[in-house]
């Protein structure tokens, strides 16, 4: 363990990670997933009076509601953001997408947020609202707020987001001449 002086500079690391993670949106994971496997069923195993139309209509609105749910969720299920001397980015999911890059020169600010709740931005996922600008909310709890160059706001919810604030509020600072970055 170190000691550090009290007030002293502390470096951070070149590369600042976090991420967030929401483990309820598993539960409707695993409802998109049941959607699909009633019309896999329904298509296998039916033998319906009523006509090919009705069964057809029924199994492909299955496997479709059980696929918008499965992927919507599982792109949702968490978020990571990194640091870096550059720029910041924003990647959900498994897969990684949808992804944001912001360059920190269009970062003007960045602001801790005690609580960023889904209900104020419209739910989970990727958000815009006009008069919040966008999110990426994938729980409740802290986030980073960035303002930015454009006016816009970007707010993202992640674990420790106090450390990620501080990590880029120290990577907008003006460096003085002559001091190593």
């Amino acid at each position: 363990m170190r000691d550090h002086p009290h007030g002293g500079h502390v470096p951070h690391p070149d590369v600042w990670t976090g991420r967030a993670t929401n483990r309820v949106q598993w539960l409707l994971a695993l409802i998109g997933a049941a959607c699909m496997a009633l019309g896999i069923e329904l298509a296998v195993v039916s033998a319906w009076e009523s006509g090919i139309a009705a069964l057809a209509m029924a199994v492909v609105g299955c496997i479709a509601a059980g696929l918008l749910v499965l992927f919507g969720t599982l792109a949702f299920v968490h978020v990571a953001l990194k640091v870096d001397r550059e720029c910041l980015e924003v990647r959900c999911g498994h897969i990684g997408v949808p992804r944001r890059r912001i360059p920190l020169s269009h970062v003007a600010g960045a602001e801790f947020a005690p609580i960023v709740c889904p209900r104020h931005w419209g739910g989970w996922g990727y958000r815009w609202r006009p008069e919040k600008g966008t999110a990426v909310v994938v729980r409740r709890g802290e986030g980073v707020v960035l303002r930015l160059w454009d006016g816009h706001t970007f707010t993202i919810t992640v674990d420790d987001a106090e450390a990620a604030v501080l990590v880029i509020k120290d990577r907008l600072r003006p460096k003085a001449p002559g001091t190593a970055h």
